[in-house]
């Protein structure tokens, strides 16, 4: 990899619509046992649902993801458990909703505190993986806790490169927080590369290691995420990395820059990142027998395209939490397959772990399903609640109906023929909004209380 030396070592939830079930021939490739996958988690950063063109963007090209798409099952109905980075990284670390833990209270964690963070006794997918035997990686976005109290290393991953912070310059990697921001495990080191492109580098070469393990990669890209820079962008990152040393907090939301076409580039640099560490399982001989799923962390912003769905990050209308997803396992899942059954986060981290032959901790229960009867065995659809809360606002889907709250009132919204959530028929239907309400009550009553605003 160019340009890296070391510093100093100083510091799911609604059941599919009867008729949007998976296609009869899902199931096993092949009858009897398959050993244990690897697992690759390659995680976008607010990349919204319709940035893909497998999910109908107008002018972004991703032949990488669509091929992906294809060979796998595409989710139409996939979710983030939240509309923010940090509180969707809980839920795919822990496997529940982010509300259990005080760190996945932030919307999302913006500055370095010991309260907010993801505990090293926590058990994570990574830790539990770890006791099935498999060897565990994390190479991009952390975002669920700061030094020196919380880092992957702590939570389960025995390698870490990456940064902790929600985002940085692309070139400099000098974060939102005004510091340097990339670390190989907790030390800090040096790389001017375009950083798509490094942990692109880092994800190939593990792959291409000797492996004498099953092993699990979180691939977590920032793109993409402000600032809006694609690769060559090496002007606009040193006026903005300018700007931040000289006090402007705000230069890398980068309000005043960016452009759809910068915002084409960065996504297709992403899709092209993914080509190469897919050409890599492939030409290393574990593609059979590795799972690999593609999400996002939340739904997009500025330039994102959402199109049928209302809203943005932030927001728990369905431009803020549906996410592209992507599924594929050649040893056990046909390809060619759409799927319509809601899917979350949190789903993810239990399927995983099931297919992996770890067992969640009793003292930690998880909040997400088990989905490889259903994905690959045919099984029907779960049934259950998908839920969702911010500090403003609640939302929980059940079958097509989706109730959501606001601080401007309530709503329900048929998702079956109102996906863009134009038609609020709350007034028409009370009595679900009330049985909906409960419902979610009942789910945010388990869960920690937001701390007041300080």
């Amino acid at each position: 990899m160019r340009e890296i030396s070391r510093r100093s070592a100083g510091a799911l939830a609604g059941a599919a619509l009867a008729s949007t079930a998976l296609p009869a021939e899902a199931g096993s490739v092949e009858a009897g046992q398959t050993k244990k996958p690897n697992v690759l988690v390659i995680l976008a950063d607010d990349l919204g649902w319709g940035n893909l063109s497998c999910y109908g963007s107008p002018n972004i090209s991703t032949p990488n993801l669509d091929a992906l798409a294809t060979q796998g099952i595409r989710f139409t109905d996939g979710y983030s458990a939240a509309a923010v980075c940090s509180p969707t990284r809980f839920a795919l670390y822990t496997g529940r909703y982010p509300g259990r833990l005080p760190g996945g209270l932030a919307e999302p964690i913006a500055q370095p505190n010991e309260l907010e963070g993801l505990p090293a006794d926590h058990p994570t997918l990574a830790s539990l993986l770890r006791q099935a035997g498999y060897s565990t990686a994390m190479y991009g976005k952390w975002h669920c806790g700061y030094l020196p109290w919380y880092s992957p290393v702590r939570s389960g991953w025995q390698e870490f490169f990456g940064n902790f912070a929600g985002g940085l310059d692309y070139y400099s990697k000098i974060s939102t927080n005004a510091t340097h921001d990339l670390y190989e495990g907790e030390v800090p080191v040096e790389s001017l590369d375009y950083y798509t492109d490094t942990l692109t580098e880092r994800a190939v070469s593990y792959i291409k290691r000797p492996h004498t393990s099953p092993w699990l990669l979180n691939l977590n890209y920032t793109t993409p995420h402000w600032p809006w820079e694609a690769p060559g962008d090496v002007a606009t990152s040193q006026e903005l990395t300018a700007r931040v040393k000289t006090g402007d907090r705000l230069a890398l939301v980068h309000l005043d820059g960016g452009s759809l076409d910068i915002y084409r580039r960065m996504v297709e640099s992403l899709d092209a990142a993914v080509g190469q560490v897919l050409r890599a399982l492939q030409q290393s001989g574990q593609e059979r027998d590795t799972l690999v799923l593609f999400i996002s962390d939340n739904g997009g912003e500025r330039f994102s395209y959402h199109w049928p769905f209302s809203g943005n990050k932030d927001e728990l209308l369905e431009g803020g939490i549906r996410v592209p997803t992507i599924l594929r396992w050649p040893a056990k899942i046909r390809g060619h397959q759409t799927s319509r059954t809601p899917v979350i986060t949190q789903d993810w981290t239990a399927t995983i772990l099931a297919v992996a032959g770890a067992q969640p901790a009793p003292s930690h229960p998880l909040d997400g399903l088990n989905l490889a009867d259903h994905l690959w065995s045919g099984a029907p659809a779960p049934t259950r609640d998908l839920f969702w809360r911010t500090r403003s606002q609640a939302a929980l889907r059940r079958d097509r109906w989706k109730y959501y709250r606001s601080p401007a009132g309530e709503y329900l919204f048929d998702l079956g023929t109102d996906e863009h959530e134009q038609a609020n028929l709350a007034k028409k239907q009370p009595a679900l909004v009330t049985t909906l309400r409960t419902r979610w009550d009942e789910i945010n009553s388990g869960l920690l209380p937001y701390p007041p605003r300080v």
